[in-house]
């Protein structure tokens, strides 16, 4: 198959003033010994009529001709300085497989492509080129470069990643501008990388996908399965004046949005990674954008079904306007893709049969310790009844049945900050267990060191009980905790709660706000006599 340049790249190029010049053009290895610990391939464009490197590059030995190509496409656009952008009227290189190549790719852009067996300016300079900067491009036009950061950050706030996996796909119909539909891959579930990346392509997203799923061995090969895909993206950043570099890892959704940094550009085969966006491309994205965050909140309930659901919906959206143009309104459709989705989960080998299953687990006797993750922040406290009614519309929410009383400040919890994938994961394993089914205290006692200890414990509805804190029973702000949860737990008529939330390396540590919490379990208060299981003694182990 033939690869091409998109429209609207070709449409942009053919603007470009076309010079009377002949460039040259070769690729050749760093160096000219094989045991040479230089490794690479550098790809040279000059200016045979101006004597002048118009742009420069190094590759892996492996690219295919597709990186000529990008760099031919920077020496045109953006090229070294003194040279102005602009299109040659004539190309040589040394290399018949290149040439026909590039007749190809370039056809329509009116430029000749000739084979020469020696490239005398190329052979001159390649020992002593200098690189040098290219002309400053901005990042985005002037009239998307606010709307857009906006339209991300809207993005950011609407956490498509809390309900949507990769490989759940979302088709936007675009129809401007030679853009059909774009496929929309939400990244950010696993708490890792943050953003969106839109397709131009189904076969594109395929490719790359199938590419990763077969060369996640090497990076050398993923570099390249990386570039060779066709979309446009979005990423999230934390600013560059708020990063610490004490600290390694740090979940982006903990931090406060002002902390938040949006980043836009495009990656093409044969333009590879281009962090600039031109008008049509930076409308695109602003349609996609805008009609995802709409599709996101209006859709949130559906979204967030333990089947990725079929959905479709129509928004009529207004493009900035800009000097020449007014402001155009658009009609854009969203749909859902759970084929698309099956296809893909199944390419990556997933399978809805699996069972959840630990292995060596440890235990307190009957008690397990497994669950809670390790370094999570835990607490003691009371939610007003209009917060408990907020959290059942708007996170995972599990009732108990019966009818719960609603009787004194609030319903009594049991809060549990840890990272986002913690929480997640935190989330499903109660799932797994069929839920929860009820927060009690029981009596621990150390018989060498002669503390007694009050064990929080949790008790899953497959009857399982799970450790989620040691508090010494004579600590006074525990007992004072204590005393008000059960009396709590008596004017709600023994029901209580479970709050899981995120944030623990964000601001919120600690205090975790609404746009923290994940999931609000509610339960029964459960006595000692209830749990069954008398006083656990710690006993120490030899090896």
């Amino acid at each position: 198959m033939t690869m091409s340049l998109n429209c609207s790249t070709r449409r942009r190029l053919q603007k470009l003033n076309q010079i009377s010049s002949v460039w040259e053009g070769d690729r050749r290895p760093l160096s000219a010994h094989k045991d040479s610990e230089v490794q690479g391939e550098c790809i040279l464009w000059v200016d045979g009529s101006q004597g002048v490197v118009r742009a420069m590059d190094v590759v892996a030995p492996e690219s295919g001709p597709e990186a000529v190509v990008r760099t031919l496409l920077r020496a045109m656009e953006h090229p070294n300085t003194p040279a102005k952008p602009a299109r040659p009227q004539k190309i040589v290189v040394s290399d018949r497989e290149l040439q026909f190549f590039l007749r190809g790719v370039l056809q329509e852009l009116e430029i000749v492509i000739d084979y020469v067996p020696q490239l005398p300016l190329i052979n001159e300079l390649y020992r002593g080129f200098q690189e040098v900067r290219g002309e400053y491009t901005p990042e985005l036009p002037p009239q998307f470069a606010e709307p857009l950061k906006k339209k991300a950050l809207e993005i950011w706030q609407a956490a498509p990643w809390e309900l949507l996996e990769e490989h759940q796909i979302l088709a936007i119909e675009l129809n401007q501008n030679d853009v059909g539909t774009l496929y929309a891959s939400v990244m950010g579930m696993l708490g890792m990388e943050y953003g969106i990346l839109f397709y131009r392509s189904q076969d594109s997203l395929r490719r790359f996908r199938a590419s990763v799923l077969s060369e996640e061995e090497s990076p050398e090969l993923l570099e390249e399965a990386f570039l060779k895909q066709d979309c446009l993206f979005l990423t999230f950043e934390q600013t560059a004046d708020e990063e610490d570099e004490e600290i390694d890892i740090i979940d982006l959704a903990d931090l406060p949005i002002s902390q938040i940094q949006p980043s836009f550009g495009i990656i093409h085969p044969l333009e590879g990674l281009r962090a600039v966006l031109y008008e049509e491309e930076a409308a695109a994205v602003f349609l996609a954008l805008d009609v995802l965050a709409r599709f996101i909140r209006s859709k949130r309930r559906q979204l967030n079904a333990e089947v990725f659901p079929t959905l479709s919906d129509r928004y009529r959206i207004a493009l900035p306007k800009n000097k020449t143009r007014k402001s155009v309104q658009v009609d854009v459709t969203v749909n859902t893709m759970p084929e698309l989705a099956a296809e893909l989960e199944e390419m990556a080998g997933f399978s809805d049969d699996e069972e959840f299953v630990v292995d060596d687990v440890p235990s307190l006797g009957t008690l397990r310790d497994d669950l809670i993750p390790e370094d999570s922040f835990l607490s003691l406290g009371v939610i007003s009844w209009e917060m408990v009614e907020h959290l059942r519309e708007t996170v995972t929410h599990f009732a108990q049945p019966g009818e719960m009383s609603s009787g004194g400040d609030g319903l009594p919890v049991i809060l549990i900050q840890t990272s986002r994938p913690k929480a997640k994961n935190l989330i499903e394993a109660i799932q797994t267990t069929g839920g929860l089914k009820g927060i009690g205290f029981n009596p621990g006692a150390d018989v060498f060191g002669g503390d007694r200890y009050d064990l929080g414990v949790l008790q899953t509805e497959n009857g399982e009980l799970f450790l989620f804190g040691e508090f010494l029973e004579d600590d006074p702000v525990h007992v004072a905790a204590r005393k008000k949860w059960d009396e709590r737990c008596k004017k709600t008529k023994g029901y209580c709660g479970l709050i899981i939330a995120r944030g623990l390396m964000g601001a919120s540590r600690g205090q975790p706000q609404l746009r923290d919490m994940m999931a609000l379990f509610e339960a029964r208060s459960l006595s000692p006599q209830d749990l069954g299981i008398g006083t656990l003694q710690l006993m120490p182990q030899f090896e």
